[in-house]
């Protein structure tokens, strides 16, 4: 097949696994101009494909869907996988906005690393077709990995891809994947998946909390998520209690001083506790008598706590509690 003459320009979207990479360098050896973009929420981040397009010698763009992925993601058209991962709707949202950047800057088409029944749910041939529909882009998402197994797209009838050099790979196995990464020379690789928060079952509860509980959450209270214990102590109220001193640490970087209460120990070693959006005088009591169960002070003695409010610090007093009292808090 003969290519169109002008300079083919792709846009990809790279989650930083060695698909990702070897699609980009399936269209690339056949000449067309391939860059990146990624995505990234509270929920994945963009570190592993930064890491590929550094390797790979592809320029890469970040972009924060988080307000948009929020809309999505409470009510999703296709549910839930296994927790709160809504993987064909989130494909179809991530191409439906790089398909508006493909239009606004002059590339070609689309691609992905996606690969034909690799993933049971999300990459089988009808769900893949409704990825496409569902994102405005019908006919100009290629595959490259899987281009020969699935319907020619609108860029190979063009004649801008040929699409005798795309591939056929199917299933599970990595086996052809990395034999490919060693006919391209490439050795330092991410393994894949493991990348997305929605796919943890702890994290999922917290967050399935968080949405049953509040209409409106920040992008650092969705953060918040990723560390520490959560307790419920009522409808309008939670806590987080570091486990850790890393836990510590994320919890003060991501609290707002302007709305939250941050509660410690005043003479004692022990956990920092946030309360996102504060709370009623005795629920603030309640929850720095649990920030003192989880400090080395022995049960039923008293303690006192700092509670600290926009910037301002009072001091309490209460009593160490019983751990049986606040299990059913935890979320």
């Amino acid at each position: 097949m003969k290519l169109h003459p002008k300079k083919v320009r792709a846009l990809g979207l790279c989650s930083g696994g060695l698909d990702s990479v070897l699609s980009a360098l399936v269209l690339r050896r056949q000449g067309i101009d391939v860059e990146w973009i990624t995505f990234e929420t509270p929920f994945f981040s963009s570190a592993r494909a930064l890491k590929a397009a550094h390797i790979a010698g592809i320029h890469i763009s970040v972009k924060n869907i988080t307000k948009q992925y929020l809309v999505m993601l409470k009510n999703p058209p296709c549910g839930y996988g296994k927790h709160m991962n809504p993987c064909m709707d989130c494909h179809a949202l991530m191409f439906r906005i790089a398909g508006a950047i493909m239009k606004e800057n002059g590339f070609d088409f689309l691609f992905s690393g996606e690969v034909l029944g690799q993933r049971p749910m999300s990459q089988t041939k009808p769900s893949l077709r409704y990825v496409e529909k569902q994102s405005g882009y019908d006919g100009y998402i290629l595959r490259p990995l899987s281009a020969a197994r699935l319907p020619e797209t609108i860029p190979e009838k063009e004649g801008l891809v040929n699409r005798d050099l795309l591939l056929d790979i199917t299933g599970r196995s990595r086996k052809p994947q990395i034999k490919l990464a060693g006919e391209f020379g490439l050795e330092d690789y991410s393994s894949p998946g493991g990348g997305c928060l929605l796919t943890d079952k702890g994290y999922s509860d917290r967050l399935r909390d968080l949405f049953d509980h509040q209409d409106i959450c920040s992008e650092d209270e969705l953060y918040l998520l990723k560390y520490g214990r959560h307790l419920r102590l009522d409808k309008s109220t939670k806590i987080i209690v570091g486990r850790t001193k890393k836990d510590n640490e994320k919890i003060k970087r991501y609290y707002n001083p302007a709305m939250d209460i941050l509660i410690k120990l005043k003479d004692l070693p022990g956990p920092t506790v946030v309360m996102p959006r504060g709370g009623s005088k005795n629920v603030v009591a309640l929850a720095a008598s649990i920030c003192a169960r989880y400090s080395k002070a022995p049960t039923d003695t008293q303690v006192e706590a700092l509670i600290i409010k926009q910037h301002q610090t009072e001091i309490i007093t209460v009593s160490v509690k019983n751990p049986a009292e606040i299990r059913s808090c935890l979320i």
